[in-house]
């Protein structure tokens, strides 16, 4: 059975967030081993310089690609390539086909993903041209990954 990690820098404080999050990893349990990994952000000052968020960057960048180990990445990021959810699909598909056993989804902190990581990441998502905060980016990928194993199994979920 193919394992969904979903990798993201910082927690979910709100209640309502965390029960949407666990709404869909109860659902994607049928299709998937799903898990989401919570890495502590960086604690950086009020008005942080270029240096002190490129150095938070690198080092939770470290923790994120442990965290992935050998998956196949997708890094979330405004460079990436936006993607239809039948083509989300087709992606999660072609790749389990292929023999592919982990897939990791990285959704970095406010300040975003250290080079490194989209370097090291086997594809670049991008969710939207617009900006959302992390926890509904989260809920939203929770959502558009349940969507893409409804859609591999002919599921009533997307119509």
């Amino acid at each position: 059975m193919l394992t969904v990690q979903i990798i993201c820098v910082g927690k979910l404080k709100e209640d309502y967030w965390r029960q949407a999050c666990s709404e869909y990893a109860k659902r994607l349990q049928a299709f998937c081993k799903f898990a989401i990994t919570e890495l502590p952000e960086s604690r950086l000052p009020e008005n942080p310089s270029k240096a002190q968020i490129d150095a938070a960057l690198k080092a939770e960048g470290v923790k994120i690609l442990a965290a992935a180990g050998s998956s196949t990445v997708f890094a979330l990021c405004i460079e990436g390539k936006t993607l239809s959810s039948e083509k989300m699909a087709e992606k999660i598909n072609t790749l389990t086909v292929n023999g592919v056993s982990a897939i990791s989804f990285i959704i970095g902190s406010s300040f975003g993903l250290s080079e490194e990581v989209k370097q090291a990441a086997d594809y670049q998502l991008s969710m939207s041209p617009m900006t959302f905060p992390h926890q509904l980016a989260r809920i939203m990928l929770c959502e558009q990954t349940y969507r893409a194993f409804q859609i591999i199994n002919n599921g009533k979920y997307h119509k």
